[in-house]
């Protein structure tokens, strides 16, 4: 099975979500990641979309989109033409001596302290989906308290935009 990135652009209102995501669910493919924000018309909201499939699975799912009314626009986005990021939020369980090899630990990763507490850290961290995971494994031995992940969000390099055909 083959893991595949879809950016949709679709209009941005109540429901819309909701169709997208039942789309998959009642054909019965699994969605790895999703992430939806309004993008800077605020009429429109971009959604990337993350699964898994071989060819024909995910012509399945294109064809399907496009018969929804509210999606404008769909694109599949090939890993070597597009930008991938991730965010994620890391609390980590460390005081005394301990919290400075964290705080290292996380500038070497480029990520950022956004919280200080007696007895944890808050770590904000972007990049890629190894990037994260890596941090990831080197603050399991400190005691990861709570970690949240954001899923993917996907732009295509270059000029060309979503929803420009």
């Amino acid at each position: 099975m083959k893991r595949f990135v879809l950016t949709v652009l679709v209009e941005n209102h109540a429901g819309v979500l909701s169709r997208v995501s039942g789309l998959f669910s009642r054909r019965g493919y699994n969605i790895d990641s999703l992430s939806v924000g309004e993008t800077y018309n605020p009429d429109q909201s971009r959604m990337t979309i993350v699964a898994r499939g071989d060819e024909s699975t995910l012509e399945q799912i294109e064809k399907q989109l496009s018969k929804l009314v509210e999606v404008i626009s769909i694109k599949h986005c090939e890993t070597s033409e597009t930008v991938l990021r991730e965010l994620a939020l890391i609390k980590v369980a460390v005081s005394g001596e301990r919290r400075g090899v964290v705080i290292e630990t996380a500038n070497i990763f480029r990520a950022h302290i956004v919280d200080v507490g007696i007895d944890s850290l808050v770590i904000e961290a972007t990049g890629s989906e190894d990037k994260i995971a890596s941090l990831i494994r080197l603050l399991e031995p400190f005691g990861i308290m709570e970690l949240v992940r954001t899923g993917l969000t996907a732009m295509e390099r270059g000029a060309e935009l979503l929803g420009s055909d």
